[in-house]
Parts: C-alpha cells; sequence; structure tokens
C-alpha cells in the first residue's frame, strides 16, 4: 500500500513507539489521527506536525469513546486505511507472595487495555475499510498491533502484562484470515527494550545497563526503528499475518 495520501489511526499516538509512527507517516505524505488519553501532548503533537494531523482524546476502554473517534476520523479524512494500536501499560505484580495475591483487578485493566481496546479498535476500523476502493493489489487497509517480547519471554512479575501481549500474537492470524477476503492485512509487531517515556523514566545508568543485555545493536532501541517497521508492513503486501520480534535479538532473562 501507498502511504501518500492515506490516513491512519494510531492508539497511544501522542508518546513513544506510537508518536514515531505518526511522525514518518506524516512525513510520507499520511494524514494520522491520533488517540491518546493526553490531551496536553496530543494537541502540541497535531500543532507541530500541521494541517494533516487531528488528535481526539480517547480511552480505549471505553466502546463508546473508540466510536466516537473512529466517526471524527471518517469526519476529518473521508476514510481510514491503516490502523496501528499502540496504546498499552505494563504493570509488574507477582501472582503470588507472602504479602498477598496478584488483584483481580489489575489484571482485568491490564487485558481492558491491551487486548480488548485494540480488539474493539480493529473491529470498528474494519467495517469501515471494508468499504475503501481497492488499490492495484486488492487491498483496502492494513492493521498493526504492537505486542511486546514478553509475549514470548516474560519475565517475574509480568504475568498480566505477557498474557495480555501474547492474547495479541494469538490474534494475529486469524483476524488475517478474518479479513482477507476484504482485503484488509495484519501484522504485529514485538518490540523488546526501547527508549521509550517509560524507559526514560529510569536512571540513565540503568538504561544503559539494560541497552547492553541486547546482543547487536546493543542499546537501547530507538522508536524512529520501530517506526521504520510500520512503513515496510504498510508498504510490503506480502506482509500479513505475522508477529514480527524487533529486539535486536534478545531473549529476556527471569529478571
Amino acid at each position: 500500500m501507498k502511504i501518500e495520501g492515506k490516513t491512519a489511526v494510531i492508539t497511544g499516538g501522542a508518546s513513544g513507539l506510537g508518536e514515531a509512527a505518526a511522525r514518518l507517516l506524516v512525513s510520507k505524505g499520511a494524514r494520522v489521527v491520533i488517540l491518546d488519553l493526553n490531551e496536553e501532548r496530543g494537541i502540541s503533537l497535531v500543532a507541530e506536525l500541521g494541517e494533516n494531523a487531528a488528535f481526539i482524546k480517547t480511552d480505549i476502554t471505553v466502546s463508546t469513546q473508540v466510536q466516537a473517534a473512529i466517526d471524527f476520523t471518517l469526519e476529518q479524512f473521508k476514510q481510514i486505511d491503516i490502523v496501528i494500536n499502540c496504546a498499552g501499560i505494563a504493570p509488574g505484580m507477582k501472582i503470588a507472595t507472602k504479602k498477598g495475591t496478584h488483584p483481580l483487578e489489575l489484571f482485568r485493566k491490564t487485558m481492558e487495555i491491551n487486548v480488548i481496546g485494540p480488539f474493539d479498535v480493529m473491529r470498528s476500523a474494519a467495517e469501515k475499510m471494508i468499504r475503501n476502493e481497492p488499490n492495484d493489489e486488492a487491498g483496502r487497509g492494513v492493521i498493526i498491533n504492537t505486542a511486546s517480547i514478553a509475549a514470548f519471554d516474560g519475565q517475574i512479575g509480568q504475568a498480566a502484562y505477557a498474557a495480555s501481549k501474547a492474547a495479541l500474537v494469538g490474534m494475529t492470524l486469524p483476524v488475517a484470515r478474518d479479513l482477507a477476503g476484504e482485503g484488509i492485512r495484519i501484522c504485529t509487531i514485538a518490540p523488546g527494550l526501547y527508549k521509550t517515556p517509560m524507559m526514560a523514566a529510569l536512571p540513565e545508568n540503568i538504561q544503559e545497563a539494560l541497552g547492553k543485555m541486547v546482543p547487536f545493536p546493543s542499546r537501547l532501541g530507538k522508536p524512529e526503528e520501530f517506526a521504520l517497521l510500520v512503513v515496510q508492513i504498510i508498504e510490503n503486501p506480502m506482509l500479513n499475518g505475522e508477529t514480527i520480534r524487533l529486539d535486536g535479538a534478545i531473549r529476556l532473562a527471569p529478571k
């Protein structure tokens, strides 16, 4: 799919991996609608990106807000061609200790934000994509979800997070099969250790130590590198139904 002139919906697009994707897509002539809870950052980013960007404050766990964001996108830019799900949380807690058990509410919240929210965005956007005119490859849209290498190498305290990201991985092939007849592709990216706002909150020496754990390149990943893979997935029509680790060959230890 050619990126120029296409419209992308990006959840969690006001910072980190989502922001990097938004910046690169706009630079390539796409229009982006950023869905995020951080209204101040979202408005600021859109002002920087210009007329090909828009922001709508959205809690993706609230279905009415998801639908409102989809409708807003259609009002602003007439159609939806690309969905990039980057919104998510990463709680850390053991399933049980001498002090007690992992709260079920925290597990449910993780699933609501990391699994059910993206699913709602996908299904709502796909319904609109089906109506797009097909391109010369009979394609009508592309969906990209953001999992994590924790889906495969979940560490101590990551039961909820790893389960949620594994769910995204598990959805990838059946969703690709569901939408194949409509010309809509889906891939999932599983990033490793990246220099996102969450990571940047850690002391510099800890960031450096984590970066050295990566076989090559021995550093934290850059959000811009995530965005490069987003572009490749959109542009390469044979990328479909696949989860791609983007991690410098790291495999996480138990802790």
